[in-house]
């Protein structure tokens, strides 16, 4: 049977955890492995953690900095960073100390174990948030359906049968911590602690699961049995006491709720909900349709083998939306290392928050991926780090405002932790602020910028402003003592060392935040003395440097690299996701910026999904369509397990690749960061016919795109709020204006469906610009809230159409 468009499949159960498919509704989340004779669902709900806040900074430890300073601008390196070991460095916990953990597996036992097996199919349709398994067994057709839904907040597992199910219980397991009850006749409870083996703290969870069916449900040891039913609706809800609540109460609220509604309208209210934010985006690369019906993991070894799938790829891009939309939604935590799934009880890096770029790139899609409302829970979470943040600044670094460093976790430490190449990187707060200002530069929203952004924008800016300091050699302002995130140098003297004064990445993401503070107070026009402050340090910020082979500097100093192939390319922030280094605007450090790029992927650079994910960004950035393809095969080849999700060696899952990836493929269709609406600025030649619509533009805007023969087409663009749009592409345009619309998401096959009678718009201003050997032509128009304009490529008469 054909397979639909969105649709990821395999012809067998899953055999491990990470061969399961994931549901989730931005709190709730499971993994089904689609068992015949036993189904193993497990479970994760995203404020599940062990620990408690506790203090890690060292007393006092701003005491040392001043010498700390002196010795790296006299570049004695080992004995800074020996000082600052000792001295500064907050408490690391071992791992799985503070840590994310499941809630546990349900276990689906069948009493009947089938002679014959047909036709097993188990799939995760993107375009329902369901996974479906089917087969037939012994004459028997068996069907199930599981999601969670956001609406209802449960998770929901429907089992059917072409004939009476055979008899099947169902367990609730975790570890002997937990305590597992039955409350006649259909309900079955899982209460417990959540804490490690060395300490007893952790929240308190809860979890109910309730049987609705058509049979008869009885209860033996711990499990509910059915038998006689033809179908049955398990239902399972969970909580903890992290925000607050009483779990119990929780649980039994939701799941009362929800056991009175027929199936069918759980999944018609769980499916009403999820499209809303999952069909605002569609997206055709060309290729062979036929390929969906071939099963995922044997469709992902044809294009390690060589052969090309551009079918795949698309469905790779709307697998990263997916992802985000069922690990992160208004009131959800934020999208840990693991967006929401995690098996057993010491998850890799404690599935907490890096955010030298995990987090951050977790984020990627939100805006340009028409997922605004998915970023929320990160805002959330940067607005709970000011309270630690403000005390980390006072007692590491004796300054106002407040800072975050290279992670933390549910309990919203701020702190400089471990190794120095870690964890003494001051600028996580500052990075994540610019999140804040991205969704103002897409949606427009004042009162966001006024009311939330601005004020955690001025905290981080007040901390930069007294953490930097003036480079006595070079009078240029500048941090430290920082790293270059987890990277080494090799210093004159041949010592390994990586704290230096004003790595390249502290200095891109000061400029950035600086830039962006001073314009988010122009457009709220509050008067603000901080803003000159902020004004005169950016001026006198040190600037990029070049080396002598004309590589980007990663230090401030032309510094031997021990690992040269490095997974962190964060000197590159400024090309992406920063603004600060433009193939347009500053030529001369695009170049840099490149000979950079391809010196670490030469060296091995790209080791991992997400630094893979990276490189795809950049080249985008760069409008290398082809090369961007190229590291986009890359990572499937290397980094994509059988169902999709990312890999990061050696076989461990993290989110972060996959929506990086989808971030990706979005910047090569559109970008929109560098002052323009820029139409197709990295088509690799292999997308030659296709179309992506629902794509979101800074400034307000909504973007449908049509390609043919690797060339502009045509595109709408909707403007959400009004005002200038100017638009950039690499052939000549004319605009044409249509009927106004209402200024919500975009409007689905805009492209397929006759447009009304057009009228030609004025253009303010037209400009043609070069870079890297194209020729890009820029226009200016003006639009109304609710506009709709056509640009097309200005074919000249008696041209093929």
């Amino acid at each position: 049977m054909p397979k639909g468009k969105w649709v990821i499949w395999f012809r067998e159960p899953a055999k491990r955890w990470e061969e399961a498919l994931p549901v989730g509704n931005g709190r709730l989340g499971a993994m089904v492995f689609g068992g015949i004779t036993r189904e193993r669902i497990q479970v994760n709900e995203d404020s599940l953690w062990t620990g408690c806040p506790f203090e890690r900074e060292k007393p006092e430890a701003w005491r040392f900095l001043l010498e700390a300073r002196k010795l790296l601008f006299n570049g004695k390196y080992a004995e800074a960073e020996k000082l600052i070991t000792e001295k500064v460095m907050g408490i690391r916990l071992p791992r799985g100390v503070h840590t994310y953990q499941t809630l546990g597996d349900i276990e689906i036992a069948f009493s009947v174990e089938p002679s014959r097996v047909m036709g097993y199919e188990r799939s995760l349709d993107l375009d329902e948030g369901i996974v479906k398994v089917k087969y037939c067994a012994d004459d028997t057709y068996f069907y199930r359906e599981v999601f969670s839904s956001a609406v209802d907040q449960v998770l929901v597992i429907r089992l059917e049968a072409s004939k009476p199910l055979p008899s099947f219980s169902v367990r609730l397991k975790r570890d002997e911590s937990s305590e597992s009850i039955v409350i006649p006749p259909n309900t079955l409870t899982m209460r417990g602690k959540a804490i490690c083996p060395c300490h007893k703290a952790g929240v308190r969870f809860e979890s109910w699961l309730r049987i609705v069916t058509d049979g008869t449900v009885t209860s033996e040891e711990n499990a509910l049995v059915v038998m006689k039913a033809k179908n049955a609706t398990l239902l399972l809800a969970a909580a903890t006491d992290y925000w607050g609540d009483d779990p119990s109460g929780r649980c039994r609220y939701w799941i009362e709720n929800a056991s009175m509604k027929p199936y069918e309208e759980l999944k018609m209210a769980h499916l009403k909900a999820h499209r809303e934010l999952f069909r605002r985006v569609d997206i055709d690369l060309g290729g062979n349709p036929r390929l969906r019906d071939l099963p995922t993991d044997e469709r992902l070894e044809r294009i390690k083998g060589g052969e090309e799938d551009l079918h795949l790829i698309a469905l790779y891009f709307q697998f990263g939306r997916y992802l985000l939309i069922s690990s992160s939604r208004p009131g959800s935590m934020p999208a840990n290392l693991q967006g929401l799934w995690a098996d057993g009880f010491d998850p890799p890096w404690n599935a907490d928050y890096h955010m030298n770029i995990n987090l951050q790139m977790n984020y990627w899609p939100a805006e340009v991926c028409n997922l605004s409302e998915c970023h929320q829970p990160l805002f959330e979470f940067l607005d709970a780090l000011r309270e630690r943040g403000r005390k980390t600044a006072r007692r590491v670094y004796n300054c106002r405002g407040f800072v975050a460093h290279h992670t933390s976790d549910a309990w919203y430490f701020t702190s400089p932790i471990g190794q120095p190449v870690w964890g003494m990187w001051a600028m996580g707060a500052a990075w994540l602020c610019l999140h804040l200002w991205e969704h103002f530069l897409f949606t427009g929203d004042k009162g966001f910028l006024l009311e939330k952004a601005y004020p955690i924008m001025r905290e981080a800016v007040e901390f930069l402003l007294c953490y930097l300091v003036e480079d006595p050699r070079t009078g240029y302002l500048v941090t430290g003592p920082s790293n270059s995130p987890e990277n080494h140098f090799k210093t004159k003297d041949g010592a390994i060392a990586s704290l230096s004064m004003g790595p390249t990445m502290d200095l891109e993401i000061t400029h950035e935040l600086f830039s962006a503070f001073i314009e988010a107070n122009r457009i709220i026009q509050i008067n603000d003395g901080l803003v000159e402050l902020v004004k005169r340090a950016l001026g006198r910020l040190a600037p990029l440097k070049i080396g002598s082979d004309g590589r980007l500097l990663e230090w401030p100093e032309e510094f031997e690299e021990p690992e040269p192939g490095h997974r962190h390319m964060s000197h590159l922030f400024g090309l992406h996701p920063g603004r600060h280094i433009s193939p347009l605007r500053t030529p001369q450090l695009a170049d840099a910026a490149l000979r950079s790029l391809k010196h670490r992927i030469t060296h091995g650079g790209g080791s991992t999904g997400w630094s893979r994910a990276w490189i795809v960004n950049f080249f985008a950035r760069l409008f290398d369509g082809d090369e961007a393809y190229r590291h986009i095969l890359e990572l499937l080849r290397h980094f994509t397990l059988p169902n999709l999700l990312d890999l990061h060696p050696p076989g461990i899952f993290q989110i972060d690749g996959n929506l990086g990836g989808c971030a990706g493929i979005a910047e090569m269709l559109l970008q929109s960061h560098d002052g323009a609406i820029h139409l197709l600025p990295a088509l690799p030649r292999a997308w030659k016919n296709g179309y992506v619509k629902g794509l979101r533009a800074r400034g307000g805007f909504i973007v449908d795109i049509r390609w043919r023969d690797s060339e502009l087409e045509e595109a709408v663009i909707y403007s959400t709020i009004g005002g200038t749009c100017r638009v950039r592409a690499s052939v000549p345009l004319v605009v044409e204006g249509s009927e106004a619309r209402p200024a919500k998401g975009p409007c689905p096959n805009s492209l397929l469906k006759p447009v009304p009678p057009p009228k030609f718009v004025t253009l303010k201003h037209v400009e043609l610009k070069r870079s890297r050997g194209r020729n890009f032509l820029e226009v200016d128009f003006e639009t109304e809230p609710g506009g709709r304009y056509i640009v097309r490529h200005a074919k000249p008469q008696g041209s093929p159409q």
